[in-house]
């Protein structure tokens, strides 16, 4: 069953992940930062490409501002490995293999593509503020210039 989805202004859940390359990653220990956690379907797919190598140009100006990037999706650390080498990614990548956080997050439901309804994730981000609390949401992304929109958004949040 799908939870709904945190509002702004909700404190952001909770969660530990593991990371491909490298140690777990809590949410919880990067408090008192600002976080892009950007839920994405599939690595290697044309889109989640696209999203992830754009988040990693902007990745400079995100970590001047302070702010962490995080992908999360449901393939496994190796499939994160490949495709994190495949593509030069900057970013941590991480792994909700039993989908516990994709469901948190209200991000896992019903999906329609060709004519055909399947579970997946809907790809959204949310730029959490430096307090824990969602300060904006972005459902059903389009990748065009996705990731500028989330940099302006956490410029403005940064101030």
């Amino acid at each position: 069953m799908t939870q709904t989805m945190p509002a702004i202004g909700d404190i952001a859940p909770d969660f530990t992940l593991p990371q491909d390359g490298g140690a777990p990653i809590s949410l919880s220990d990067l408090a008192g930062a600002p976080v892009v956690l950007f839920f994405y379907p599939k690595d290697n797919t044309p889109g989640c490409t696209t999203e992830a190598l754009d988040f990693t140009a902007l990745l400079p100006e995100f970590q001047a501002l302070g702010v962490h990037v995080l992908g999360v999706s449901k393939d496994s650390l190796k499939k994160h490995e490949n495709f994190r080498t495949k593509h030069a990614l900057g970013i941590p990548l991480l792994s909700d293999a039993e989908g516990d956080v994709c469901e948190r997050y209200g991000t896992w439901g019903e999906k329609k593509n060709y004519g055909r309804t399947y579970m997946g994730i809907t790809r959204t981000t949310f730029l959490i503020g430096a307090d824990g609390r969602i300060a904006q949401v972005w459902e059903k992304v389009k990748v065009k210039e996705h990731a500028q929109a989330v940099l302006d958004a956490a410029r403005e949040l940064v101030g």
